[in-house]
């Protein structure tokens, strides 16, 4: 549903807090992943490559603040913690599986618009 600029502008105090949420740099991956099946924290790690252990543990504790994915200790040997999506976090699938589908139809054409870009800028144009 298109929106006006006016509507837009009334809304930001409501949906930006959301926005810097869910499109904060490593939830959308995290939700993704876990959209697939609930994973240890170890194992979301390793599919995160370039994610730190305190960016990943912050990210977590993020989304299970904002009801998006459950933590579960489990107790048997040996202890490990589990994260889950949410049915308010699945409600994000679709989006998101939308814009991912999005920047691989378009990857080229951003990286070209940004060849063309760095070229002008190159040369003082």
């Amino acid at each position: 549903m298109p929106y006006t600029e006016e509507q837009v502008v009334e809304t930001i105090p409501i949906v930006r807090p959301v926005l810097e949420q869910v499109a904060h740099k490593w939830s959308i991956l995290v939700l993704t992943f876990l959209c697939e099946e609930p994973k240890r924290f170890n194992a979301l790690k390793r599919r995160l490559d370039g994610i730190t252990q305190k960016a990943l543990t912050e990210t977590l504790r993020r989304l299970e603040r904002n009801g998006l994915i459950d933590r579960c200790v489990t107790t048997m040997s040996p202890i490990a913690v589990v994260y889950s999506i949410t049915p308010l976090g699945r409600t994000l699938q679709d989006p998101f599986l939308a814009l991912y589908d999005w920047a691989v139809e378009h990857q080229a054409d951003l990286h070209d618009a940004q060849a063309r870009f760095d070229e002008r800028a190159g040369s003082g144009g």
